[in-house]
């Protein structure tokens, strides 16, 4: 279940009855300045739904709970979700308490009252230590670490789930990589559509098991497409859902990238907290734009988002669609009016692609000598080339993984989730 990466957010959850023993944790996460969420539940009965509903990388349990002891809180979490890392906040002297936690399953133990350096190092040697345990896949192989490209959009039409999914077709054929898809376009999915896929499994399916994610139920959630790159659908636009949390978009994407050489991801609008999710974790962020001005105005209002967010230029992409349309406003001109740089162009033959589009075969296998085509196979080269964007950041620096774990202590509010709490 741990998944800490240098886009994450690291979300503790703290198990304990009583409101100082909240205040003191939250004081002894305060030296630092990652980005943190803490996340607290008095009661120990909910110890088990908040954790699958947060998805904590660490859970702090109190040992002074009423009527449960603490190693039958630890025994229930290690049952329902298995890869939660485990800390038990124990009294001087508790030595009992802490071997049957350890026992239990809880990879340490903190003695009260917190001394801030004491608490760190702990917590840092947990965090060190336990993704070890996902350095190997099954049969010892190493593990897949993928690129993670998100196709968006400032409006609809621009092209991007065209793009998207040749790019992602032409970069399995090129590389024979895996490859696989997700339709993150919720309002107005396409996906299945334009591959002419016919499956009731979407992602919706994983996540009423979000926190026993695995291979085997990922496969067996994923569709397979003719050209041999897998997909995850979205549900038809008509089902009822809650949005997906951060804390799932991370879980999701995290196993991806450990199964997939390439994981492309077609985003919708709008951009709420799921999206900047896939937004957060992207290596690449290939922005679809049109030559009209309308859509120039909101693709400078979108690029303006991502650089307050931190995103490094070189991590957006712009990618002009329909660039030799009659009337069409110039390359260099945009590039102007953005004051960013045209990274690619695909010209224009609406026809084709409507046709392309209807039938349910791509242009990449359908008619991969005409302009289009080839355009999006210099796109995918240019992908496979350019590999990861830089870690640097425009706004908020992004810290490396040591640096992260050096500075977690910090941005820490906690969270009381017997009452709705707010967005982190």
């Amino acid at each position: 279940m741990l998944n800490v990466s240098t886009r994450e957010t690291l979300r503790v959850l703290l198990i304990a009855e009583r409101d100082e023993r909240r205040d003191e944790v939250s004081r002894a996460l305060t030296k630092g300045a990652g980005a943190h969420q803490l996340y607290w539940v008095a009661q120990p009965e909910l110890a088990v739904n908040r954790t699958q509903e947060v998805l904590p990388q660490v859970v702090l349990i109190d040992d002074e709970l009423s009527g449960k002891p603490v190693g039958a809180i630890v025994k229930q979490l290690m049952v329902h979700s298995p890869g939660v890392v485990i800390l038990v906040l124990l009294r001087p002297g508790a030595m009992a308490e802490a071997q049957q936690a350890v026992l239990a399953g809880a990879r340490g133990f903190v003695t009260k009252p917190l001394v801030a350096e004491e608490f760190w190092s702990t917590v840092q040697q947990v965090l060190g230590q336990y993704p070890l345990a996902l350095a190997t896949t099954r049969g010892g192989a190493a593990p897949t670490i993928g690129n993670v490209l998100v196709f968006c959009g400032p409006k609809g039409g621009t092209g991007r789930t065209t793009i998207a999914t040749n790019t992602a077709i032409q970069l399995h054929r090129a590389t024979q990589k895996s490859v696989v898809m997700i339709d993150a376009d919720f309002s107005s999915p396409a996906l299945d559509v334009i591959l002419n896929l016919h499956e009731e499994r979407d992602i919706t399916d994983l996540l009423t098991r979000i926190s026993h994610l695995d291979e085997d139920l990922i496969q067996r959630v994923l569709v397979r497409h003719g050209s041999g790159v897998q997909v995850l659908l979205a549900p038809p636009p008509t089902a009822e859902r809650e949005p997906l949390t951060l804390p799932q978009v991370q879980q999701i994407v995290a196993h991806l990238k450990r199964i997939f050489d390439w994981v492309i991801i077609d985003l919708g609008l709008p951009l709420d907290e799921s999206a900047f999710a896939f937004l957060d974790g992207a290596d690449r962020i290939v922005m679809t734009v049109l030559p009209e001005m309308v859509g120039l105005r909101n693709s400078r209002l979108m690029l303006d988002q991502f650089y307050e967010r931190g995103y490094a230029e070189d991590k957006v992409w712009l990618v002009l669609n329909r660039a030799t349309i009659r009337g069409g406003i110039s390359p260099r001109d945009i590039e102007t009016r953005l004051r960013v740089r045209v990274r690619h162009t695909v010209p224009d033959d609406q026809p084709l692609v409507s046709y392309s589009i209807n039938r349910g075969v791509p242009l990449v296998l359908s008619h991969e000598r005409g302009a289009v085509a080839r355009a999006i196979a210099d796109l995918a080269q240019h992908l496979q080339k350019e590999g990861k964007a830089a870690p640097a950041t425009l706004g908020n620096p992004v810290p490396t993984l040591a640096e992260g774990l050096q500075r977690w202590l910090g941005r820490v509010r906690p969270v009381n989730l017997q009452q709705p709490a707010s967005a982190p």
